[in-house]
């Protein structure tokens, strides 16, 4: 249970993340040092709700 709620919190970081990588992107001058973090930020979340899954399904 509380697996699965970690899970869909780190999804919608995960979504937002998404969104502010967009927005940061669409920018006329974006920060590319921004853009940069929140790409790994993203990415380290990604990861997480993987390692989370597949702990769940074994």
């Amino acid at each position: 249970m509380h697996t699965d709620a970690r899970v869909v919190s780190l999804q919608e970081k995960h979504l937002r993340l998404d969104r502010a990588i967009l927005d940061e992107e669409k920018r006329s001058w974006p920060d590319e040092g921004a853009v940069k973090r929140l790409k790994l930020e993203k990415l380290h979340i990604k990861e997480e709700i993987d390692r989370l899954t597949k702990s769940r399904i074994n």
